[in-house]
């Protein structure tokens, strides 16, 4: 069995912990269950709602976590869809959302979410999703593809990418990931080549996320998190890329500002209660020792904030560090 190992698990137990007796914590990434697992063996009396889109994934974490089946509920869901839906109680005491894609996407779903894989170029987390990234990168006006590159991946060469995913798909559809990776590879300037990451990440980062439509997921969950969410109650956020980060970090720091009225507003109507409270100025990251055990959290940033029990004075928006 393959085993994903979890991003700054010390981290997140340390700032996210729940009430001394019982507690419900939903993560919305449940992966193969290594956050999880960490939290239902720490906290005894803690409940554990996991959520994944992805039933052949559920089916890993549900192993690992079988010995506190009896405090686990594992639900196939798209976490968005799952907290907007959440209408009755109980309140939730935490929230984790681990956005990062497990390890055994990449080397055993064969979906096509490595490079180096002749696998099927599909990258969809969930079966239900109607696109595929064979659908994209075949199928996509050339404009529509590389707005997508640029816009998911922040790739620089994405104009000149598209100009040979075209002039490849026109000989052959393009089906498979390694043979993608190959293209883009060929397309970018020598000089990209020869980094450190392949130059096909920015790519791949893309398509992944406008297949799973990511953002707008994690756009709805943040917010609904914020209403389900107990007093004193947290959320705790890990990102991988900037796209992510960016949008937490904003949203973090509207919902901890004393009054979210528009400014040409003359009399605040929100009633000036900020609805989190920062626990996480800046975020927080990987050690040294984690980054050379598990490469895959160099690039993690976590984020905390609490739901607050009574208005609190507030944080101020400079708290939140870029």
């Amino acid at each position: 069995m393959i085993v994903h190992q979890s991003v700054m698990p010390e981290e997140v137990l340390a700032n996210l912990v729940p009430p001394e007796t019982g507690g419900l914590f939903i993560d919305t990434t449940v992966g193969e269950g290594g956050h999880a697992e960490a939290f239902l063996q720490r906290y005894p009396t803690l409940s554990l709602i996991g959520l994944d889109a992805d039933a052949s994934i559920l089916d890993v974490a549900r192993e690992r976590l079988s010995p506190y089946a009896e405090r686990t509920r594992l639900v196939k869901a798209w976490f968005g869809a799952f907290l907007a839906a959440w209408d009755t109680p109980p309140a939730v005491d935490l929230i984790l959302m681990d956005l990062g894609i497990s390890r055994y996407h990449y080397e055993a779903s064969g979906r096509g979410f490595s490079f180096d894989r002749d696998e099927t170029l599909d990258m969809r987390l969930g079966a239900d999703l109607p696109v595929t990234a064979a659908d994209l990168v075949n199928d996509s006006d050339p404009a529509d593809l590389a707005d997508i590159l640029f816009r998911f991946g922040e790739e620089g060469n994405a104009r000149a990418i598209v100009s040979r995913i075209v002039r490849e798909r026109e000989k052959v559809p393009i089906t498979s990931a390694s043979r993608l990776a190959a293209i883009v590879a060929g397309a970018v300037p020598a000089q990209f080549r020869h980094r450190r990451t392949h130059p096909a990440t920015r790519t791949f980062q893309a398509l992944r996320i406008a297949v799973n439509r990511e953002l707008e997921q994690l756009e709805t969950g943040l917010a609904e998190a914020v209403r389900i969410l107990a007093p004193s109650g947290r959320i705790g956020v890990i990102t991988f890329h900037s796209l992510e980060d960016r949008i937490v970090k904003h949203f973090f720091r509207e919902k901890s500002r004393e009054c979210t009225c528009p400014p040409e507003w003359p009399i605040c109507q929100c009633g000036g209660k900020a609805a989190l409270r920062l626990v996480t100025g800046k975020p927080l990251t990987a050690s040294e020792g984690e980054v050379s055990r598990n490469p895959a959290s160099r690039s993690a940033k976590l984020r905390v904030a609490e739901k607050p029990r009574v208005a609190p004075s507030g944080a101020s928006a400079a708290e939140v560090d870029a």
